[in-house]
Parts: C-alpha cells; structure tokens; sequence
C-alpha cells in the first residue's frame, strides 16, 4: 500500500456478492454460506444499493418459530416480528442502507461502524451505485504494512518536514508498528506535533518519543 491518508476504495473488496429485492429467504441464507458473508446488499436494477440485509434480518424467523409473544412484546418488537413472517430481501432488508464512498478515509468508514454498530459497508458512488464493500477486516490492512515503509513514511513527510536541521540526526525506528524516534532538535515546540502526526500514520500501532530540544536546554 501506498502512504495515507489511505481511502477506502483502498482497501475494499470489488467483487461483491449481492441480491435483488425480490430473493427469497432461503436463495439469502445459501448466499450467505456459500461466500461466508454476513449481510449481502440488496440492488435496484441498474446496480443502486437500496438496502441491506444481514444475519440479524434473518434471524427473527427462528426465534419466533416456536414462541407465541405477549402483547407488550408485540409492541416492542413490532419490525422483529415482521421479518419474521418475511420471505424476500425487500421485506428483510434494513433500509435506507447504511453506505460509504469510495474516497472516504479509512478513519470515516470505522466511525460510521462504530456509530451504526454494523461489520461491512456497501461502498458507493455518487449516484448510489454498488462499487464495493468495505469491512471491519478491510480497515486493519493498513497495520499490515511493512515496518520499513512507515519508517520512511515519518521520515519523510514528518521529520524531514519539521526538523530539516536537527542539532542530531533523529533516528527512526519502527518495530512490530511501534515506532520509536531518538535525537535532538532545535525547535522543541514541534516535538508534539511530530508526536501527533507519528501516531496519524496509518499502521502505525504506537509510539516512544525520545526527541529531545536544544532549546530547552540552552535555557
């Protein structure tokens, strides 16, 4: 991978497996199996993410299989009960979709996540055509990237940037994610900010600053 701020369309996968909105029940659960996914988008025509429907849309039918719920139960879970007597991706689905575009940031997509509490995302372009899908397992590709290239990474869009004259060469060190920076600059008021920015770079698990100012010592 390239250095960030990565997006989305990065990291996504393009062959996606999706439904129509007239799939019977059982036509979504086979799918489900058979590419080991836990929720298919559903599709317009010509190719617009109407929908989504997942493990838990499917659910409801065998949980009420069997049970006969009391009236405050039927109240509070009317749309459950529903779905559970539903039998195509239309009367399934979760709708409006929960969506994301392509040139989103990595960090975008986690929020919406976190906020939506879903596991994948339908990616999408303007007009809400279906480009992709983008997963909880997608976004952690970035820590995958070799220790070497986060090091020239920080080196050269951050250090180089904010120290171009150090007192001491800083060294740069990136093991298992976790980088460390050691030497002594002229401007400490910037070692915070290099801090900053160390810890934005994708990949990057954690950080030990050891950068030290010539200033302050001079004070």
């Amino acid at each position: 991978m390239d250095s960030g701020p990565h997006q989305v369309s990065d990291v996504m996968t393009h062959a996606v497996v999706a439904v129509g909105r007239s799939a019977p029940f059982k036509d979504i659960v086979e799918r489900m199996e058979r590419w080991k996914v836990s929720a298919l988008p559903v599709l317009e025509g010509d190719g617009r993410v109407i929908g989504v429907v997942s493990e838990a849309d499917l659910l409801p039918k065998e949980e009420f299989r069997d049970s006969d719920p009391d009236r405050f139960a039927q109240l509070r879970r009317l749309s459950d009960l529903a779905k559970a007597g539903a039998m195509s991706a239309e009367a399934l689905m979760s709708t409006p979709a929960v969506t994301v575009h392509g040139d989103a940031t990595l960090a975008e997509a986690a929020r919406i996540m976190a906020l939506r509490h879903v596991k994948r995302l339908p990616v999408v372009n303007a007009e809400g055509v279906l480009e992709g899908v983008v997963s909880r397992g997608d976004l952690l590709k970035v820590f995958l990237r070799p220790d070497n290239d986060l090091a020239d990474e920080i080196r050269r869009d951050i250090v180089d940037v904010l120290f171009p004259a150090p007192v001491e060469p800083v060294h740069i060190v990136v093991s298992d994610g976790v980088a460390t920076l050691t030497g002594r600059v002229a401007d400490g008021a910037r070692i915070p900010l290099a801090a900053r920015l160390v810890r934005g770079v994708e990949g990057v698990v954690d950080l030990d600053c050891r950068l030290t100012a010539a200033d302050s010592e001079a004070g």
